[in-house]
């Protein structure tokens, strides 16, 4: 019977600790993060502009989608810069540190935004130009750039979700996506974590609920 007793409390200490897991940041959920720029930084997008040397605020505005949308925030985060386009670009091995990629340009330009990888992840987010802008890169840095036709100065955050994108040589010519983002392995883990793990830690703390339940009423009958 104290065995009975011992066991049904040690579930219900179990499922105690189970219930009060903390859910994730929203840092972890958005990706937000502080960014500083030693110098003038290119960045793509609605609102695309050359930023100045400071610190930034990067948040994914939607990573439910299978390219994200990305924001970039003025440090107090009261002032939105651009609203730029991505992919997904995969990487061997994670840093714990924030990775930020440029494409270098000729000698006094101001370096290109290429990508950026949060701590802990594979996954990154591959910057997309408007196309015109993007053929331009190609040229200067002598190597494919992601691009997309639509207008990106004047569209809407909804439209960036279906733009079609592409990758331009720097003859101007359409090329594989691939040539600039990296594909996973083919024994690579999932895509990007984007669920939240409450469904699966309210499953675990019913089916540890009816055990405790039936420890209880087993103990009883026992005594």
């Amino acid at each position: 019977m104290k065995l009975f007793k011992m066991l049904a409390s040690a579930l219900c200490l179990f499922v105690l600790c189970v219930l009060v897991v903390p859910t994730a940041t929203a840092d972890d959920w958005n990706r937000e993060t502080v960014i500083t720029f030693s110098g003038p930084v290119e960045v793509p997008g609605v609102g695309a502009q050359t930023l100045p040397a400071g610190t930034y605020v990067f948040k994914i505005f939607d990573s439910l989608s299978d390219r994200h949308i990305v924001q970039i925030f003025s440090q107090d985060k009261k002032h939105l810069y651009t609203t730029a386009l991505a992919m997904p670009n995969y990487r061997l091995k994670a840093t714990d540190k924030t990775v930020i990629t440029f494409r270098e340009r000729p000698a006094g330009q101001p370096e290109a935004l290429r990508a950026w990888f949060y701590p802990g992840r594979t996954w990154g987010e591959e910057f997309v130009y408007a196309k015109p802008r993007a053929i331009e890169l190609a040229k200067e840095t002598n190597e494919p750039v992601l691009a997309t036709p639509i207008e990106l100065a004047a569209a809407p955050v909804e439209a960036l979700k279906t733009a079609p994108v592409e990758a331009v040589s720097p003859k101007g010519e359409p090329v594989e996506i691939a040539q600039v983002v990296e594909p996973p392995p083919m024994t690579a883990a999932p895509l990007p974590k984007t669920a939240s793990p409450l469904p699966l830690i309210g499953l675990i703390g019913l089916l540890t609920l009816g055990a405790g339940f039936a420890l209880s009423t087993a103990s009883k009958r026992a005594a």
